[in-house]
């Protein structure tokens, strides 16, 4: 289907390069993508999804494959892009606004001047991305009720979930990450990564061949030795050194074994039993009881 040049696209794709290499990534991704959505159940057929755009390579990559499957026919939900303008210095306020008009974009910008609320409480030298990112959050699911939406929909990636648990790993002693679909607290909304199962590379190479106006985030690119640039480092290094290494690691995460953690709160240890051969069972049966007087 996506070979078929004289099939109809989405404004998103004109202007694709027409090399083989491009069209194969752009297959894996489409592919990929899929097989998150319908792995995790994330279709509610007439739903409506707030589709998150940074304005960076993966929300870019988010927003072109979701619409070419909904073009398709393969993605049958509403979707509305959203931009949370957050009021940081320098901010291009007319890049998404422009680009998503000129694609027939469905979207919604919003202005919450976070960026000062950050800058006010973050004392100077520790990192801004989890008070920022809980702003960023609360303002997307008001946003969400505001639209109908029954999902907020971001660009997350597969190297965002690794980084994740390797983060909570090594400085949050707990296992965990970001799943590729979650219940938000209230209940009331739904948290989808369908890039779940895409490379950050497959991303940035898809962004940058599609020419996107890419725009940075400064606020965190900012900041030297966060976590999560070190651990980025440390899965660089085992990449390098053992091709396909992410990979393997991502599918670990797929295939959890609670019996062979230590977590007594997700297997009963201390109600684990061993089956005991016959003849043990036979010669328990035959000790006599020490307590009967007979």
């Amino acid at each position: 289907m996506l070979d078929d040049e004289d099939a109809p696209i989405h404004p998103l794709f004109a202007g694709a390069p027409g090399s083989t290499e491009f069209k194969k990534l752009r297959k894996r991704i489409v592919r990929e993508t899929r097989e998150a959505i319908e792995k995790y159940g994330m279709i509610e057929r007439g739903a409506r999804w707030l589709v998150c755009l940074s304005g960076g390579k993966d929300s870019y990559t988010l927003l072109a494959i979701l619409h070419e499957l909904k073009w398709r026919g393969l993605l049958p939900v509403d979707l509305l892009a959203c931009n949370l303008d957050q009021g940081q210095p320098g901010f291009p306020a007319t890049v998404l606004p422009e680009f998503l008009e000129k694609m027939g974009v469905p979207h919604r910008i919003e202005y919450q001047d976070t960026y000062s609320v950050v800058m006010d409480k973050i004392p100077q030298g520790r990192t801004y991305c989890s008070l920022c990112s809980r702003l960023r959050r609360g303002n997307l699911y008001r946003i969400a009720r505001e639209e109908g939406c029954s999902a907020v929909v971001l660009g997350h990636h597969r190297d965002d979930i690794l980084e994740t648990f390797f983060m909570n790993l090594f400085h949050g002693g707990r296992l965990a990450t970001m799943p590729p679909k979650l219940l938000n607290e209230e209940g009331d909304l739904f948290v989808y990564r369908p890039l779940s199962f895409v490379s950050e590379a497959d991303c940035e190479k898809f962004a940058r061949d599609m020419n996107y106006p890419i725009i940075p985030c400064d606020l965190c690119g900012s900041q030297d030795g966060l976590q999560r640039q070190q651990v980025k480092q440390i899965l660089d290094g085992w990449e390098a050194r053992a091709p396909g290494r992410r990979q393997v690691m991502f599918r670990a995460l797929m295939n959890v074994r609670p019996s062979h953690l230590c977590d007594p709160g997700i297997f009963d240890f201390a109600g684990l039993m061993r089956a005991m051969p016959q003849d043990e069972t036979d010669l328990n049966q035959n000790i006599p009881n020490l307590r009967d007087p007979n």
